[in-house]
């Protein structure tokens, strides 16, 4: 099992005396680790695969783990294994224990469009920028572990009050609607296993083992997570690199790693150095660059992969100029080397330095995909869907009700709503509950009060099979009932219904496979689609070029990569000015480099256009901090720099066309 890998890899694998940190160094083969010693625990410790757990942050390394440890190890022997990010497990948690907080079991999971409601509607419609500071505000002092309380005894300014002031009504709307947010699905756990040691216990002795993938990223709510379920015997890998971390923004700590040493004086530390991905000189580029951050641990990635081209900085005359040499740069590279157009990313701070590139690889048909396109939850028609399932699963979530009960529209309408909702504040009850009141006979038409009763009977009807029968049933019943492919069809234009009903059709077919897989009712399904990304599993793979913001590059390599808009105001960004947010935005730069395994090419700008102004642009402070004899200059070239090309580099390059042309 261990023999086809380096020494570091198998000392990682292998450790089982203790606490173990594995810093593993970009493209270094953390994910072949985690995957080998959750087969290893199993094969050759006789650890359960109940007893064991990988914990990451997405679904796709999750879904990617799962099926890797399957491989290894014979179906029988990988199933039951706990492999799910952060808010998985804090759900599966949950599900079992949340009545111990006061919760029924299904709560409703609120994604950040139903939390922006709530929200507004707190607040009094503010705009979309308010709501979203709002919410990042909230969430961070959640992912702290800080009470709307303690929000409120910290804040010094007006506007935090209010934020602070925001904080507890909000929870009490959550709490009032059965319903958490994602934050909820670390916190609560933790506010859980601290209230009842013995729902803890429980835990420990079933999580006999964790793995934690990307730790750089945890927050301090995560870390306190984890820390508790491994408990005093500490059975437990960490597995992260210091240099990636990059999420301070949404609270993640780099400070977790210092408190793992404080923790566990007893922490065992593992390098893995050795590079699988990117040639030396790309290495060499991010080592030094690397090396201006102040840093725990030093790492220093090497690679057999050859010394490998120069880095290419090239100065642009303005974003336009930028855009339009770096396509046809990328045209000109793909044609000399035969290489797909998958084979390139083109990485940026900003999501706004995208439009340049977009229509510069428009005009000349190239095929591209932008990261972070719109989530398939995101969809009217899946989310009309999610809303039934999610009243079906809660009755008392309130936005879920509103929306199912008016679409398709039922002869209710907002008067109806109003007064039941006025009615229902009143009686401090959910929506659902207050239509059965007498009370509401009375102030209600016949009608109306007929259509109401019905429906929530319906759902009622619904929920009682939904927990027991198998999903396909209960799911065509369901569509049928509500006749929702003909209201699209009388509410939208032929084409776009018919795009609309493929999605559902698409998203109902996905339910059942996936309850059918995973043995779960309808019901379980509801709470485990809360946290999935259809996007992710619905990814096909395309022969195009890559348009992505650093952030979502991540975790991802290319065979050749164009860092673009890298100069001062943009990367680092104009809003990072104390030393540890410079120190972030160098491990985002870092992260970039360690994209690429064959050539690394980066540009700036000379000018850029800021509104009807031009504004000069300085090259990053990060490009003077890239070794000298491993990059050279083009474009606007600074004084005393490296010509573009070598002579003999050139005659090379001549005689490849040739011979292709030939």
């Amino acid at each position: 099992m261990l023999a086809t890998l380096n020494p570091a890899q198998r000392e990682a694998i292998s450790y089982l005396d203790g606490p173990l940190l594995v810093l593993a160094g970009a493209g270094s083969g953390k994910t072949r680790v985690i995957v080998q010693k959750l087969a290893y625990l199993v094969e050759k410790c006789g650890y359960s695969p109940n007893n064991v757990a990988a914990i990451t942050f997405t679904n796709k390394a999750a879904n990617e783990m799962r099926d890797r440890v399957g491989k290894l190890l014979a179906a029988k022997d990988a199933k039951g294994m706990t492999i799910c990010t952060f808010h998985a497990l804090g759900m599966q948690i949950l599900r079992e224990d949340a009545g111990l907080l006061g919760y029924k079991k299904q709560f409703s999971i609120f994604d950040t469009a139903d939390t922006g409601k709530i929200i507004s509607e707190l607040l009094g419609a503010p705009d979309k920028k308010d709501i979203r500071l709002a919410q990042s505000i909230i969430s961070n002092w959640k992912s702290g572990f800080i009470s709307p309380e303690q929000a409120a005894s910290m804040v010094e300014t007006e506007a935090d009050q209010r934020i602070a002031l925001l904080y507890s009504r909000y929870q009490e709307t959550l709490r009032a609607y059965q319903a958490m947010d994602f934050d909820d699905l670390i916190r609560l756990p933790v506010d859980l296993f601290k209230q009842f040691p013995e729902a803890l216990l429980r835990w420990q002795q079933r999580l006999r083992y964790l793995l934690v993938d990307e730790y750089q990223d945890t927050n301090i709510c995560q870390y306190q997570l984890m820390k508790l379920l491994a408990g005093p015997r500490a059975a437990l890998t960490a597995v992260g690199d210091d240099d990636q971390s990059i999420y301070a923004w949404r609270g993640a700590s780099t400070a977790n790693i210092q408190n793992l040493q404080t923790d566990y004086p007893n922490l065992k530390v593992v390098k893995l150095e050795q590079n699988y991905r990117s040639s030396q000189r790309i290495l060499q580029s991010a080592n030094l660059l690397i090396k201006n951050n102040t840093k725990l641990f030093d790492k220093n990635l090497w690679s057999e992969h050859g010394l490998g081209d120069q880095v290419r900085i090239f100065a642009a005359k303005d974003e336009e100029h930028e855009a339009e040499s770096v396509i046809l740069r990328l045209l000109a590279h793909k044609f000399e080397h035969r290489t797909h157009f998958s084979d390139y990313a083109i990485l940026y701070r900003s999501n706004h330095l995208s439009r340049g590139f977009e229509e510069q690889l428009r005009a000349q048909n190239v095929p591209y995909t932008v990261s972070g396109g719109t989530s398939f939850f995101e969809h009217a028609e899946i989310k009309d869907l999610v809303a039934y399932l999610r009243l079906i699963a809660n009755p008392d979530d309130d936005p879920a009700f509103i929306r199912a009960i008016t679409t398709p529209r039922r002869g209710i309408g907002n008067s109806t709503l109003e007064k039941l909702a006025t009615y229902a504040g009143t009686r401090n009850i959910s929506l659902f509950e207050a239509a059965f009141e007498s009370a509401m006979e009375q102030q209600l038409p016949a009608r109306q009060h007929e259509e109401l009763l019905t429906f929530c009977k319906f759902i009622n009807r619904m929920q009682e099979r939904a927990g027991k029968e198998e999903c396909t049933p209960v799911l065509t019943d369901l569509m049928s009932a509500i006749d929702y492919e003909a209201w699209l069809f009388d509410s939208h234009e032929p084409r776009q219904a018919e795009n609309k009903w493929s999605n559902v059709t698409d998203f109902i077919g996905w339910i059942n496979r996936k309850s059918a897989a995973d043995e779960k009712s309808l019901l379980a399904m509801t709470q485990t689609i809360a946290l999935m990304n259809l996007l992710e599993s619905r990814e096909e793979e395309t022969d195009a070029v890559s348009l992505s913001t650093l952030h979502a590059a991540k975790g991802l390599e290319y065979g050749h990569v164009f860092m673009v808009g890298v100069e001062e105001g943009v990367l680092p960004h104009e809003r990072s000015e104390a030393p540890e947010q410079i120190e972030e935005e160098r491990r985002l730069m870092y992260v970039g480099i360690t994209r690429a395994q064959r050539s690394l090419h980066i540009s700036y700008c000379i000018k850029r256009r800021r509104g009807k102004e031009w504004q000069n642009c300085e090259a990053s402070r990060f490009l003077k901090e890239l070794p000298a004899d491993d990059v050279i200059f083009a474009g606007a070239v600074p004084a005393g720099s490296a010509p573009e090309v070598s002579k003999d580099e050139g005659m090379a390059k001549l005689a490849r066309l040739k011979a292709m042309l030939g």
